[in-house]
């Protein structure tokens, strides 16, 4: 059979580097940090006590109070996002055909706070089961789908993906090819997580996976730089209306970029740890390439995982030699985590949008924060250092991997 073309006709952000898609991407295109110190708890006994958290974010602003009570922060970004992304699409909510709607999100964790507020008000308790009734429908990760499809009347497939910080990259993967096959004409698609909670800070922190820059927070997300010593943790949610082509066209839609392929891979190698060659993360752009069926010189701009941790980001790096050879140096190369930190679950989808945006602009956002040059990264790489650069990008690819071993690559293209 043959395969259905899929783009993208709407957008929504919800970043903690701006709270609109336009805000971000002003914030992404001027170098802005979204790290900061932490405003949710005392952070006094913790290693770190800073991540990237939204700004001025109230969830009645959108949501009825009533509602936004029932649901945990990473449900809210999520309504928000989508709630956004839908009317950037200009759907027609009277004249779509709701079952061929569907919602695939992402979420890595789901319900963090939710679950830890309600163990810690049990143990604080006197053994008696006191459990707010909204407590497994505010937790688990397939209830924010489930709320956007609740709100809209899509009846389309729904559901969440959890691959960890893969997920949301994942769910529009899973998208991609539920449109393609002719199964439905438009999926609301993404991702939101909200970890910067007391298990989650603890967590991270446990495994040495945080940076621990105290003292400059705004800088401690840095990725490539040869003194990265960790991620910073955000929160967040992005959202991507990803419809069948002929569909988008018969309603005169504004098109962003065409999904032109998606690739999956595991690692098989460690836990947490990226296999020091990139073995996974080459299948895994080796794969999104051949599905796309594009060549390797034909990708401008890749956005990769830069998460600013000291193996991860060398193991990407030459793993990006590995498949593009030559063409690697003629490539913009980025981390748009060094403004927004790493939204785990949520990460695919911000970035995706980060990519298309970059494309639509000709412009490709920085990698902020570099200062000192890591030695075992080829210098002739361009990573867009510290400065926006003007590019015409044809083709951008976004990198996601999650811990587990999960990769995933998703490869975007300019409508002609």
């Amino acid at each position: 059979m043959e395969l259905k073309r899929v783009v993208v006709t709407g957008l929504g952000a919800l970043t903690p580097i701006g709270n609109t898609k336009d805000e971000y991407w002003n914030g992404l295109v001027n170098g802005k940090s979204g790290a900061a110190p932490i405003t949710y708890f005392d952070t006094e006994k913790f290693k770190t006590n800073f991540a990237c958290e939204l700004k001025n974010f109230v969830a009645t602003d959108f949501l009825d109070r009533k509602e936004a009570r029932k649901m945990d922060r990473f449900t809210q970004y999520a309504m928000v996002a989508s709630d956004e992304a839908i009317a950037d699409s200009n759907l027609d909510l009277d004249k779509v055909n709701k079952l061929r709607v569907g919602v695939v999100w992402g979420a890595g964790i789901g319900g963090l706070e939710t679950f830890q507020n309600e163990v810690l008000n049990y143990a604080a308790g006197d053994g008696t089961p006191r459990f707010n009734p909204f407590f497994i429908p505010k937790m688990i990760a397939d209830i924010a789908p489930g709320n956007i499809s609740i709100k809209n009347g899509f009846m389309g497939p729904n559901y969440t993906t959890v691959s960890a910080c893969a997920s949301s990259a994942n769910a529009l993967i899973d998208a991609l090819n539920y449109i393609r096959l002719g199964h439905c004409d438009v999926i609301v698609t993404g991702g939101s997580e909200a970890a910067v909670t007391i298990a989650g800070m603890g967590g991270f922190n446990s495994m040495h996976a945080l940076s621990t820059r105290n003292d400059s927070p705004e800088t401690a997300s840095r990725p490539f730089d040869a003194t990265r010593d960790g991620f910073v943790l955000g929160e967040g949610a992005g959202a991507l209306i990803l419809e069948e082509y002929e569909h988008a066209k018969a309603r005169g839609a504004k098109i962003y970029a065409e999904v032109v392929g998606g690739g999956l891979s595991s690692d098989a190698y460690h836990m947490t740890a990226p296999h020091p060659d990139g073995i996974g993360v080459i299948a895994v752009m080796k794969n999104c390439l051949e599905n796309a069926g594009l060549k390797p010189e034909e990708v401008d701009h890749i956005n990769t995982h830069g998460t600013s941790t000291p193996l991860g980001d060398v193991a990407e790096l030459k793993a990006i030699k590995a498949v593009f050879g030559d063409h690697a140096k003629n490539i913009n190369i980025n981390s748009t985590k060094s403004m927004t930190g790493h939204l785990l679950g949520a990460a695919g989808a911000i970035e995706a949008i980060a990519s298309i945006l970059a494309m639509e602009n000709g412009t490709v956002p920085p990698t902020i924060n570099h200062t000192t040059v890591d030695e075992n990264i080829d210098p002739e790489l361009n990573l867009t250092l510290n400065q926006p650069q003007k590019r015409d990008i044809k083709v951008a690819m976004s990198n996601t991997f999650g811990f587990g071993g999960h990769n995933a690559c998703v490869l975007f293209k300019k409508i002609d």
